[in-house]
């Protein structure tokens, strides 16, 4: 201990030993006279070897943090009980130290497993370093024990948890897929830095866009069930074929899929089509979340596409007779009703209603027939179809009356809708110009306090008097099947 400064070893604050190895070096002499020279190897083969080595390694002194590592009283007690410290999986350690030894260097490290005198196992950093002056013998060798046991149950701790969560998906039922969004994310805000506001305005003039960025998706990673889902007989198969999987109409809800992410909705989900590579179609709800931590980037995305196609024709048909006029494939009333009351509930304000009748379908019947009143109403649901769509909804709520619910919709808004309306009937009837649609509307925005039913009661008295400022301008010989222009007319309040 001449070397060391006796307060300074034992007051510092990490465990250490000096000890003798004189005795392996020695032992490693031995060794090296009969030959041996792959001492890893040698050691390994019988591990009896290294508790050889062990037992010849003398504990000359530790210091105070050493006995309270171990919970040992002093170091006649530490040294009586190293069978009980260094012990199974220790060995496989040591093997390292003494190969470093025996190699030639002064200086050494591992990690190790040591336990304390009350079974207590412990993760050890282990550092040793040979002192000045005994490198021919290794009579003193430095060595240091720091317990890492909460690092090490950390790591491997988030080790369990990557093989956890990297079972859960290899083994998942639902179609997994990791995919980078990152290039995308940089398109879209190169297209905000231009300036550009009305980003779906954007992709109707430029659809070029949307294409681009269907082909700067990166496939990170697939599961099992997602190559079972599409007929794929390996990973390298599907990435190579993905414009057979993805095409006609996928094209239109991933255009969704962009204006959401334009949106900041990082979490959202969608009906698709897919194809299988069989050909078979593939309707899918698709789900999409930006994974945490990725959110600035979007380099790490997932996508879980569930097959619906078994269900899809059941939804269809309770879709369409549950909530839809099967003549005009709008809502029904009973739909129209529920959409009310759940807006009722809803704090968004305001809510607009625009009520519409259309003039003259009774006439068109009687001197026309039934089936020439069903194409007029069928004509007008497609009108409405074509400019309505969430959140906004468009109902047949009667024979010849139909309505449109705005939520969130002010006057600006309900105006350009009519506008829109009124432009593409105009078109339609130049197609059907022996049977032209004419239309009576009433516009309401709710008012501070006033319920969704009175709300929509103005937007009808609007209609009404829309109606009769029609009739009182027409004859009834103008019904929807002569070859005179057939008017819009639009009524509204506040």
């Amino acid at each position: 201990m001449k070397t060391f400064d006796a307060a300074i070893f034992d007051l510092a604050p990490v465990a250490m030993w000096i000890e003798d190895f004189s005795g392996v070096k020695r032992q490693f002499d031995q060794w090296r006279a009969e030959g041996v020279e792959d001492i890893r190897a040698f050691l390994r083969e019988d591990v009896r070897r290294v508790a050889d080595c062990s037992r010849k390694i003398r504990v000359l002194d530790v210091n105070r943090k050493t006995l309270e590592l171990f919970e040992a009283t002093d170091l006649e007690h530490l040294v009586s009980n190293l069978s009980v410290v260094f012990r199974d999986d220790m060995l496989e350690s040591h093997v390292n130290e003494l190969a470093e030894l025996w190699e030639g260097k002064t200086e050494f490290s591992s990690n190790a497993v040591n336990y304390s005198l009350s079974g207590r196992r412990m993760d050890i950093q282990l550092k040793g370093s040979v002192l000045p002056g005994h490198e021919e013998t290794l009579g003193q060798i430095l060595l240091t024990t720091e317990d890492v046991t909460e690092r090490e149950d950390a790591r491997r701790n988030e080790a369990q948890s990557r093989r956890h969560a990297e079972g859960l998906f290899e083994y998942s039922p639902v179609s997994l897929w990791v995919e980078d969004f990152s290039e995308i994310r940089n398109l879209i805000e190169t297209v905000r830095e231009r300036g550009i506001v009305d980003f779906r305005v954007f992709m109707d003039v430029h659809p070029e866009f949307v294409r681009q960025c269907m082909s700067e998706i990166r496939v990170i990673d697939v599961n099992q069930a997602t190559l079972d889902l599409f007929c794929a007989s390996d990973v390298q198969t599907l990435l190579q074929r993905q414009v057979e999987i993805f095409r006609d109409e996928m094209e239109k809800p991933f255009r969704e899929q962009l204006m959401d992410l334009w949106e900041g909705k990082l979490f959202h989900q969608r009906e698709v089509v897919n194809y299988a590579l069989d050909g078979s179609i593939r309707h899918i709800l698709l789900h999409f979340a930006v994974l945490p931590g990725h959110e600035e980037d979007w380099s790490q995305v997932q996508v879980a596409l569930t097959d619906i196609t078994a269900r899809k024709k059941a939804e269809a048909y309770l879709e369409y007779l549950g909530k839809h006029d099967v003549l005009t494939k709008l809502h029904n009333r009973a739909f129209y009703m529920d959409e009310l009351n759940r807006l009722e509930r809803k704090p968004l304000r305001p809510v607009s209603a625009i009520i519409m009748d259309l003039n003259g379908l009774k006439e068109a019947n009687d001197q026309l027939g039934h089936d020439a009143g069903d194409a007029l109403l069928r004509r007008f649901g497609e009108v409405l179809n074509s400019v309505v769509s969430r959140p906004n909804h468009a109902a047949r709520i009667g024979g010849d009356e139909f309505a449109i619910l705005m939520p969130g919709a002010d006057r600006k808004a309900v105006n350009a809708m009519v506008e829109t309306i009124t432009e593409l009937l105009h078109i339609n009837n130049q197609f059907y110009s022996n049977a032209p649609i004419s239309v009576s509307i009433g516009c309401a925005s709710s008012q501070d306090g006033e319920t969704m039913e009175d709300m929509v009661k103005r937007a009808d008295r609007a209609m009404y008097d829309d109606k009769r400022a029609y009739y009182s301008g027409h004859s009834f010989t103008n019904a929807p099947g002569n070859k005179k222009p057939a008017a819009v007319t639009v009524a509204s309040t506040g």
